[in-house]
């Protein structure tokens, strides 16, 4: 079996045959199991716990991202909320300060409620050092940043934490395991929004866990069948879909990307490009070295708050929405959308103001997108 991970995308190692000769993997619609006898099982008992289709989901994300075992979860805001459950009364976590806004309200009005406590730090900029506290269990980071796409350094930040006997998680969605595999850097906890570029469709939500410890494992696995986050039989079918076109819709989208922030650098109304891909983008260098790619997410700040409520107003074929990473160019307001819970405090020091858009660059022709671009900023300038 080929290790080239497009191949991975499609098969499976050691992958069973199936009944009828099935291409695809077919959905296993079952709540529960017979058994054969008496302390026997076919492996399968009741799908909170253990689904085939799930399952065969599962293998195939840990594949991509060099883990031994990943969990699939019906958001990525329950993989989120699983791997929270780790931690009890007293612990506390370092997070990354420039988060996706449904992350911080989740440790702000849940986890903190519980006696779980945190420090928001630039991770990217700042000494981590500086934060640890006798009793902190874990840094928690994106990279990119979402939505000002700063770069941490994964492989700094797990000698750090581990030197602190503390785990690194990394939420890996930006970038997809096509671009990047935080664990091969030193993590011990990755996290996606299946919901975006694993699924790749716009069409259903999901989220997954990757780990490659055994005993980390074992305590996620405990978690997740007895609180029952799991995504169902059909909605993991279509996440395993969409897996199988990720390397090519990855290569488009980036390409993509990257001709449209170099047209927006020449734009008079736009103040500021945010996207790695750019030589300089401070993380350049860095993403280099971490990942295989700079991937299709890129904000930017235009001059005043009218300019930017224009272009969401007159943009035609990019759609005007949250979330990213399906096949159509979406534009996010993060004031709005994204990072609405957040504290204005915190927006204001990370530059998520009234003139910020985030942009998840699609598959339509790049032409296409910058024509869209192009008319709906004339018509901002003009009102």
């Amino acid at each position: 079996m080929s290790t080239k991970i497009e191949t991975r995308c499609i098969h499976l190692e050691n992958d069973q045959d199936h009944p009828y000769g099935a291409i695809s993997y077919p959905i296993f619609q079952t709540a529960t199991y017979a058994h054969p006898g008496v302390g026997q099982s076919t492996g399968f008992d009741y799908s909170r716990h253990k689904n085939p289709t799930r399952d065969h989901l599962e293998k195939i994300v840990a594949s991509l991202e060099n883990g031994t075992e990943a969990f699939a979860y019906s958001s990525g805001m329950s993989a989120i909320a699983t791997v929270m459950e780790l931690f009890v009364p007293g612990d506390h976590l370092i997070v990354e300060e420039d988060l996706y806004g449904g992350s911080i309200r989740l440790f702000d009005h849940v986890n903190k409620k519980n006696g779980i406590s945190f420090s928001n730090v630039d991770v990217a900029n700042e000494d981590v050092e500086l934060y640890f506290q006798e009793n902190t269990k874990a840094i928690f980071i994106e990279t990119p940043t979402n939505p000002m796409m700063h770069i941490v350094d994964i492989e700094k930040m797990a000698e750090i934490a581990h030197a602190h006997s503390a785990l690194l998680i990394v939420d890996n969605t930006f970038l997809s395991p096509y671009l990047q595999n935080p664990l091969d850097f030193g993590a011990d906890i990755v996290i996606h929004s299946g919901t975006k570029y694993l699924s790749g469709h716009n069409d259903t939500l999901s989220g997954f866990v990757i780990v490659k410890d055994e005993e980390l494992a074992e305590k996620i696995g405990f978690i997740s069948k007895t609180t029952g986050p799991m995504i169902s039989p059909f909605d993991a079918w279509l996440v395993t879909r969409g897996i199988q076109t990720l390397s090519v819709r990855m290569r488009v989208a980036q390409e993509n990307a990257w001709t449209i922030a170099n047209w927006l650098l020449e734009q008079d109304v736009i103040e500021n490009v945010f996207y790695p891909g750019l030589e300089t983008h401070p993380g350049h260098d860095l993403m280099k070295k971490q990942a295989r790619g700079f991937g299709a997410m890129l904000s930017f700040h235009v001059k005043t708050q009218k300019i930017a409520h224009g272009i969401l107003e007159n943009i035609q074929l990019i759609q005007y929405a949250e979330s990213l990473g399906g096949t159509e160019s979406l534009l996010t307001y993060p004031l709005t959308q994204t990072h609405a819970d957040v504290s204005k405090e915190l927006r204001d020091k990370n530059g998520v103001t009234e003139t910020l858009l985030r942009m998840s660059v699609g598959l339509e022709n790049v032409e296409d997108i910058i024509l869209d671009l192009k008319q709906a900023i004339e018509k901002a300038k003009e009102n």
